[in-house]
C-alpha cells in the first residue's frame, strides 16, 4: 500500500495470541491507543558474525536518528508474516534472496504503541542497498561494538531489548 498523505495504511489488530481481531490505521496504532498490531524484524548477520543495523531516518515519527534492527516494519492488513518480512527486507535493504530463521515472538510496548514482534535472523553476505528514503544509512557492527554501546542512547530501546533476547536465543542453540 502506498505510504503517502492520501492513502491511509491499515494494520491488523491482534490479541495476545496473535489472532487477528480487527484493523486500525497507522495513525490509530501510533497515537497512544496501545492497539496491539504485528510487525516483523530481521536481524542480518554476515559470515563474520557481524550484525547489520540501520540508522533510522530523522524524519521517522518514532525513534528518529537512532540505530535499529536491520529490517523492521509493519504487517499490512491482509498480508502474511512471511510476505511482510520479504517485502520489508526488499524495500529497506534491497535483499531478495535470504533464508529467514524464526527467533521468537514477543510484545513490545512503548509510551505510544504496542506491537507483537515476529523476530527472525539470517546470514547474508551479498550486497546491501539501504533505501535512503526509509533509512539514513546502515552498516555491520561487531557484537562487541553493540555491547559496548548498549544504554548510551544511540540504539532504539526496542533494539536493545531484542538484542539481549537474541543473544540468549543464539547462545542456547550452540
Amino acid at each position: 500500500m502506498q505510504k503517502d498523505n492520501f492513502i491511509e495504511e491499515y494494520f491488523p489488530l491482534v490479541n495476545e495470541e496473535g489472532k487477528i481481531i480487527g484493523k486500525a490505521s497507522r495513525k490509530e496504532c501510533h497515537n497512544g491507543s496501545k492497539k496491539l498490531h504485528p510487525v516483523v524484524h530481521l536481524h542480518v548477520f554476515n559470515s563474520q558474525g557481524k550484525l547489520y543495523l540501520q540508522k533510522r531516518s530523522t524524519h521517522k515519527d518514532i525513534q528518529p536518528g537512532k540505530w535499529d534492527t536491520a529490517v523492521g516494519g509493519h504487517i499490512d492488513y491482509g498480508e502474511t508474516v512471511e510476505d511482510a518480512l520479504k517485502r520489508e527486507t526488499r524495500e529497506e535493504l534491497g535483499i531478495t534472496e535470504f533464508v529467514p530463521v524464526k527467533n521468537f515472538t514477543y510484545i513490545f510496548e512503548s509510551s505510544i504503541e504496542r506491537e507483537m514482534i515476529y523476530s527472525f535472523r539470517t546470514i547474508y553476505s551479498g550486497p546491501v542497498v539501504p533505501d535512503t528514503e526509509e533509512l539514513e544509512t546502515g552498516k555491520f557492527w561487531s557484537i562487541e561494538e553493540i555491547e559496548n554501546n548498549i544504554g548510551k542512547g544511540i540504539f532504539t530501546p526496542n533494539f536493545e531489548s531484542e538484542f539481549l533476547k537474541l543473544q540468549e536465543t543464539i547462545n542456547n542453540i550452540h
